[in-house]
């Protein structure tokens, strides 16, 4: 709708023109302050430009009204323009002009080494619905999950479990390292691998290694279980290990853009030429590939497959990470500017209000499928959309069990179950009142009917910006403005009824929209 306003405006005045919202609704619908950006140009002042272009733009007949404030020009559209626009919705859906461009999209990522914790949910949640709004809006989108499989912490699993298996079943005193895994879903792995390998692989060390692959298998199953349960898929696991092959590959690009140097028996990139704070070993003394050359052979990976578009969802204690790896990108010969990184912020949780106490299953965090467990997988969803990734969110999980206006996801489906029960209550179906006019409204049944149809441009807007709460605030919004109409107007039995159906008819459906891009199905019953 945004953009055809935008077409019409161009055509009239032959001038590129940006829309915005007036701060007052009362003046329109939207606004342009073109008449400033021509002042310079014409030598004249914005006020007299901008009343002389509302006075061309007047007999446009998508227009109800335009006027000059300011130098701003001002458009309220018309019930007619409004009504073919909301017909054109109920008939095709929230359809938009498809973009192009790939775009590879890898998120969550975690180490296959324990269940999935709530700050995985919150990078998992958001680079899911960023997958979901990008495919809407025509983009081919590629999801990708990187599977660590080659570090040390693998290693560090297997030997988690057989000191599990050796503390637990063979009933031997464990001198646990300072470092291992720790938590009940251990023990729980122990107990499963006695059960397919028997209780003689705790008896010998050399099975630490073969306990270290099935761990890691069992952990990307139970992963793939967690993921599962709040909806999210991909369309690729990638094996860091089965990359490492194509390490001196990658090794010999750096080498011939001569951005490696060795020094104390090490081999370094020189990622401080390109912005990092120091440069960064790659090669250990023992010719062991370090952690960042995992990451740089699988982004030599990545831009080889030719995309358009690269962004990865990391927490935010990879900040650090950004630079080194996108001078290896440039290094290697690629554009790095095509690499996105959002880093997601930590999530805290509370209930009732005090802090959310830890279960022993992980031993030292808490797991995503308990708070689906609490809260159910809508609610997670929704609530770790609503602030922009890199905030830190905090939120009580109880609030999320209230029906009332607490809890946004409540109040949001209660709209679209109200919506759906008026219906129930005239007697009517949906194609009973699609042939009738959207015209004769109130301010409110307007305003409503309006703030519907810009749901593609929320769409647009929060993936372009990457910041998918304002869908969940539009969302919000509307709900808002549904039970206010709701409640001020009568609907049923009134001589407005049909067309009040058909209006509510079209942001039911926008709110199904909705909530289906950010993984939720709306309900019909409350």
């Amino acid at each position: 709708m945004k953009q055809k306003v935008i077409e019409v405006i161009k055509t009239c005045i032959n001038k590129e023109v940006y829309l915005e919202k007036p701060k007052d609704v009362s003046l329109g619908h939207y606004a342009t302050p073109v008449a400033f950006s021509l002042a310079k140009e014409l030598k004249r002042s914005p006020v007299d430009i901008a009343k002389e272009l509302a006075q061309k733009l007047q007999n446009e007949t998508i227009f109800e009204s335009v006027t000059a404030i300011n130098g701003y020009i001002n458009f309220k559209l018309s019930q007619e323009f409004l009504d073919i626009y909301g017909a054109n919705v109920l008939e095709k859906g929230f359809y938009q002009d498809k973009k192009n461009g790939t775009i590879l999209i890898e998120f969550v990522s975690a180490n296959p080494t324990g269940p999935l914790h709530v700050g995985h949910a919150r990078g998992a949640v958001i680079g899911d619905c960023l997958c979901r709004i990008g495919r809407h809006l025509g983009y081919k989108i590629t999801s990708e999950y990187y599977i660590n499989d080659a570090g040390n912490q693998v290693d560090l699993l297997g030997l988690s479990i057989f000191l599990a298996g050796c503390e637990n079943i063979l009933q031997q005193d464990v001198k646990w390292p300072e470092e291992f895994y720790r938590g009940e879903y251990i023990i729980d792995l122990a107990q499963k691998a006695q059960s397919k390998f028997g209780k003689d692989i705790f008896e010998n060390e050399s099975n630490i290694s073969k306990l270290s692959a099935w761990g890691k298998d069992e952990m990307m199953e139970l992963i793939r279980r967690d993921l599962d349960e709040v909806h999210i898929s991909f369309d690729n696991f990638v094996s860091e290990k089965s990359l490492y092959p194509k390490w001196q590959k990658s090794f010999d690009k750096l080498q011939q853009h001569n951005k490696t140097y060795e020094k104390d028996g090490k081999v370094w990139i020189k990622s401080q030429e390109f912005g990092d704070e120091k440069d960064r070993v790659i090669i250990r003394e023992d010719k062991r590939p370090t952690y960042l050359a995992g990451d740089i052979v699988y982004h030599d990976d990545k831009f080889d497959r030719n995309f358009d578009k690269y962004i990865n969802i990391w927490g935010a204690d990879h900040h650090g990470y950004i630079a080194r790896v996108k001078a290896a990108i440039n290094f290697m010969g690629y554009d790095e500017s095509k690499l996105e990184v959002i880093l997601a912020q930590m999530v805290s949780l509370l209930k009732g209000g005090e802090e959310y106490k830890m279960s022993k299953r992980a031993g030292n965090f808490i797991t995503m499928s308990e708070v689906v467990n609490e809260i159910g997988s809508d609610a997670l969803r929704f609530i770790f959309l609503s602030k922009k990734a890199d905030t830190h969110l905090e939120f009580d999980i109880d609030t999320l069990k209230h029906s009332d206006s607490s809890n946004p996801i409540y109040y949001i489906n209660y709209a679209h179950a109200r919506i759906n029960q008026l219906f129930g209550k005239s007697g009517k179906k949906r194609d009973d009142v699609l042939h009738i006019k959207l015209v004769g409204l109130n301010k409110e049944a307007q305003n409503l009917l309006f703030n519907a149809l810009i749901l593609p441009e929320v769409l647009e807007d929060a993936f372009e910006s990457r910041q998918i709460q304002k869908l969940t605030d539009y969302l919000k919004f509307l709900a808002t403005l549904v039970h206010k109409f709701y409640n001020e107007n009568r609907i049923i039995g009134s001589e407005f009824e049909d067309r009040y159906l058909k209006l509510l008819e079209i942001v039911a459906l926008c709110i199904r929209t909705g909530l289906i891009l950010i993984g939720i199905n709306a309900k019909d019953k409350m």
